[in-house]
């Protein structure tokens, strides 16, 4: 043992306190330490994050099946490029809006982190979801509450523990199939990953084996891996060193008011120490492992039992609630109120022209898409009655579910538009039109060798998307 190693023991044995010197589920041999987080009592804050959580879970499940006209309303189809995002069709080619949408998206990201600090993996993420108020739940009811996992881990081997095990995993590994088969609800549809899975699979081995490695994996994360997913994988945590500071509204521990921490003597605190009773509640139902009173961690997923834990110790002892609470660093040690700073100012402003532009995109996206443009290598002819003609080629993509009839006319000249090979333009849903047309203006319209007109395309007569070309004419 080294010299520092040593004076961290001598101070942990003299404090008692927790010496931040690794994360907490790794031990000084780099080795992992399993937890077993106790079972979070029912306060106000589990309470009201169980409601979001199981809610999000029967729209995680219930979204896959909702159809608007016999089409999903979500869907990420990468192999046929299709996107559906609530019930609109989106393609490739709409690309520049969705990088603006994804931009906008990470700048709120980082507005809200600097704001609430990393609420979101508390209140919303998949992995602590799922997690605590599904597996753990599983966990609790088979194995018991902290304590009896514990003593069923180092029991020897006998037919209960094996039935509780096998049970536990069977179960978990039920349930990764059953979420892996509506995640990949998101990327195929129902009907095809039916058809992938159980109809024709033979057909279909790369979906179905990537199915099955998904599901293994799902399986693994939520049976083994657990908080390790939000300790090294997850980019969050890393994120709060950049984002967070002094302001941010995060899980904290009061100190000052905590600190120094002392046993109860006859049921009350002794003279001179603060309201920490040093108990351990906060840190026995931590799913991280860490003490919250060792301050802001990037283990910490911002869960909240530790502050229904340690109200419910406050109440007992009859202190007032929020020793661990909601709060800045700033309002503990200087007992300032939020306040919106530059730097948010700046997230503010920049996040509002992005989705200033990104709804203006969204809202003069058309349902059909036209391009035109003069046939290559073609010129202007003209006729005897003084008619001048170019020829153009046009490419429509329909971008809904539903049928157009559509037509070509001039906006901004007099001119007459005929079709090459087609009769009408009857453009079916989701798919691609080309063609050729020609289009005919007097040269008494024209003022110049090369003219800006306007070619609009209509349907039932409504415009539905305007395009500019250019039409060449002789010289007068």
């Amino acid at each position: 043992m080294s010299i520092a190693e040593e004076k961290i023991d001598e101070l942990i044995t003299e404090t008692g306190e927790s010496y931040r010197d690794r994360v907490s589920v790794i031990d000084k041999k780099g080795h992992r330490v399993w937890l077993y987080p106790k079972k979070p009592l029912w306060g106000k804050f589990h309470k009201y994050r169980s409601i979001v959580g199981y809610f999000l879970i029967v729209f995680f499940f219930t979204l896959p099946f909702i159809k608007v006209n016999g089409e999903p309303y979500f869907l990420i189809d990468l192999i046929n490029r299709k996107f559906i995002f609530f019930a609109t069709l989106w393609y490739p080619h709409d690309f520049y809006i969705f990088a603006i949408g994804i931009l906008s998206f990470a700048v709120f990201i980082v507005l809200f982190t600097a704001v609430f600090g990393r609420i979101f993996c508390g209140w919303a993420c998949p992995q602590t979801i799922f997690m605590e108020l599904v597996y753990r739940k599983i966990e609790y009811f088979i194995e018991g509450d902290s304590n009896k996992q514990k003593a069923l881990k180092k029991a020897p081997f006998s037919a209960e523990k094996f039935f509780k095990k096998f049970t536990k995993h069977s179960l978990f590994l039920i349930l990764g199939f059953v979420i892996n088969f509506f995640v990949f609800t998101y990327f195929n549809g129902v009907e095809r990953l039916i058809e992938i899975i159980f109809l024709r699979p033979e057909e279909h081995l790369g979906g179905f084996f990537a199915y099955i490695g998904f599901s293994l994996a799902f399986y693994g994360n939520y049976a083994w891996f657990r908080e390790q997913a939000c300790t090294f994988v997850c980019p969050y945590g890393r994120l709060q060193s950049v984002l967070l500071d002094k302001n941010t509204i995060i899980v904290a521990y009061n100190y000052k008011r905590g600190e120094p921490r002392g046993k109860l003597k006859e049921g009350k605190i002794k003279d001179g120490k603060g309201d920490c009773i040093d108990c351990g509640a906060c840190v026995r139902v931590c799913p991280t492992g860490i003490d919250i009173r060792n301050g802001l961690q990037l283990e910490c997923v911002n869960c909240t039992n530790c502050i229904d834990s340690c109200d419910a110790i406050m109440d007992k002892i009859g202190r007032p609630r929020g020793l661990i609470t909601y709060t800045s660093l700033n309002n503990i040690e200087k007992e300032e109120k939020f306040k919106f700073t530059p730097r948010l100012t700046f997230y503010s402003v920049v996040l509002t022209i992005l989705l200033i532009v990104f709804t203006y995109m969204i809202f003069s996206r058309t349902e059909v898409e036209a391009n035109i443009l003069r046939a290559k290598g073609s010129t202007f002819f003209q006729d005897s009655l003084g008619y001048v003609t170019n020829i153009y080629t046009f490419k429509l993509i329909n971008k809904t579910f539903k049928q157009y009839h559509l037509n070509f006319e001039t906006i901004n000249h007099k001119g007459t538009i005929r079709l090459v090979g087609l009769d009408t333009l009857r453009l079916k849903p989701e798919a691609i039109l080309e063609g050729t047309f020609l289009l005919s203006i007097h040269k008494s319209e024209l003022n110049q060798m090369k003219n800006d007109v306007k070619i609009g395309l209509f349907s039932n007569g409504r415009l539905i998307d305007a395009i500019k070309t250019n039409f060449s004419a002789p010289m007068n």
